[in-house]
């Protein structure tokens, strides 16, 4: 008897207690829609003048506001805890939405993570205030842009264009607060892998697994 506890302990607990921690608070199963089917980007043009759309990648999204280099640390924060380790994902795009007459100061922020930083996949993109918060207001979110029409948080954006997050009452998530490495490294990472994980689940269900995910 003494020793079936022992092998139970010794063996039977630790992946009864790695299948519960890894289940994580969401159950690596699907991410809840916070607001579906939001509008894609109007013809506005990114820093390198490249046209940049929502529809089939996933999306990291950002407001930068007018005050962008007062904020650089929150790109930073996003660089280091998000970026670097995904993106060499063919189907993820970061997008930083910035109202007209900020470049130089985007082009700051791209000229400071390069050095350390593959920035292929950072795209700032550039569009009047009025369309930045309409676009905003589309959204249907509760927390509001600020008087520069930035915000610190950002958002996780599926292929089909719907905004993800959690929508429990106790621990309701509409962004992720890039002024806060431990709200990248705990709540949006573990988001983002349930979005990596039903997308890798649909391929293997369709037998065509990628790289790309």
């Amino acid at each position: 008897m003494k020793k079936n506890i022992v092998l139970f302990v010794l063996f039977v607990l630790p992946i009864v207690a790695y299948l519960f921690f890894a289940s994580g608070v969401n159950s690596f199963t699907t991410l809840p829609v916070i607001t579906p089917k939001i509008s894609d980007f109007g013809n506005w043009k990114s820093l390198n003048g490249k046209k940049i759309s929502l529809d089939k990648k996933i999306t990291i999204l950002g407001f930068a506001g007018s005050d962008i280099l007062s904020n650089r640390g929150n790109y930073f924060n996003l660089n280091e805890k998000i970026y670097k380790r995904y993106n060499g994902f063919e189907d993820l795009q970061f997008v930083v939405l910035c109202p007209l007459g900020t470049e130089k100061q985007a082009q700051k922020i791209v000229d400071a993570l390069s050095p350390f930083t593959d920035v292929k996949n950072w795209n700032f993109v550039f569009a009047s205030n009025e369309d930045i918060q309409k676009f905003y207001d589309q959204l249907h979110l509760k927390a509001k842009l600020d008087e520069n029409l930035g915000t610190p948080n950002v958002f996780i954006v599926d292929k089909e264009r719907n905004l993800r997050g959690r929508k429990d009452d106790k621990e309701y998530k509409e962004g992720y607060n890039a002024f806060h490495p431990s709200e990248l490294s705990n709540e949006m990472l573990d988001d983002f892998k349930i979005i990596l994980y039903e997308y890798r689940a649909a391929l293997k269900k369709n037998h065509n697994a990628t790289k790309q995910l």
